[in-house]
């Protein structure tokens, strides 16, 4: 391809500075992160995203039109770099890269930077540790038509690369903001909108409660759910029926299912 640079070494200082942004404190440094796939790359260009630079490597290619994309990009005026297959796979954090890969600006917006319709969904995620289920939530709101995804007092950072691949790069077209439980009370109330805590055990199940109106659906960590400040503060405590052994649900099936609800009873009210 024409008017792009190559990369032949492993060595190469750009392929190091790839490498570091595995790290959330050198991706915070750098104020950008990795984004590997072709389906990560097309979606967030497509919805407008702008990269700082593409890196592409034809020898791992797995589809047939991959350059489109590239070519695409590149008219742009993105900087576009060509790898040798061993300067590409020594950034590529994949076991089976697909030869596309792009640094990016940092995800996240603050939440007055939210643009909302009146009466919005909103899915708030607090204190989650595991990137692919931050990635798989983004997924679940993109879907049921979520308009902002809040992420709370969060132990992974929204641009972790496992984040990025996990939402299939959704992050990059679905609102999210960052901010402390703390804020987000204060915001909501502000706002008018009711806020719908997941607590195993909670003497409502979340089909009793109205979600036609301005509604915030709040789900907790991994392992422990949600802290004591949301189980206290919300406006409802709601519960998922668990007819077996177990007593909860991993937490994007649990953002799932009580989602879902609040696209049923919004269809229905229209």
């Amino acid at each position: 391809m024409k008017n792009t640079l190559t990369i032949e070494s492993p060595k190469n200082p750009r392929v190091k500075a790839a490498v570091r942004l595995r790290k959330s404190k050198n991706r915070a440094e750098a104020r950008q992160t990795i984004v590997e796939g072709r389906r990560e790359i097309s979606r967030a260009f497509d919805s407008g995203w702008t990269f700082n630079e593409l890196y592409y490597c034809p020898e791992l290619y797995l589809a047939v039109d991959e350059d489109l994309l590239v070519q695409k990009i590149a008219r742009s005026g993105i900087p576009a770099f060509r790898c040798s297959e061993a300067a590409f796979r020594k950034m590529s954090y994949r076991d089976t890269p697909d030869g596309l890969m792009a640094l990016s600006p940092l995800v996240g917006k603050s939440l007055d930077e939210l643009d909302l319709p009146e009466n919005p969904l909103l899915l708030i995620a607090e204190d989650l540790e595991k990137p692919g289920n931050l990635g798989t939530i983004l997924r679940t709101a993109d879907a049921t038509g979520v308009d902002a995804v809040i992420a709370c007092d969060h132990k992974t950072d929204l641009s972790n690369p496992n984040v990025i691949r996990a939402s299939i790069g959704t992050l990059f077209f679905m609102p999210v903001a960052e901010a402390t439980t703390k804020e987000t009370f204060e915001w909501l109330a502000k706002k008018g909108i009711q806020s719908l805590a997941a607590v195993p055990g909670a003497e409502r199940e979340y089909t009793e409660i109205d979600m036609k109106g301005g509604t915030a659906i709040v789900v907790g960590a991994e392992d422990v759910g949600l802290t004591e400040a949301w189980k206290a503060g919300a406006d409802w405590k709601v519960g998922i029926p668990m007819l077996g052994k177990n007593d909860s649900l991993n937490v994007s099936t649990a953002a799932a299912i009580l989602l879902y609800e609040a696209v049923r009873q919004r269809r229905i009210a229209r």
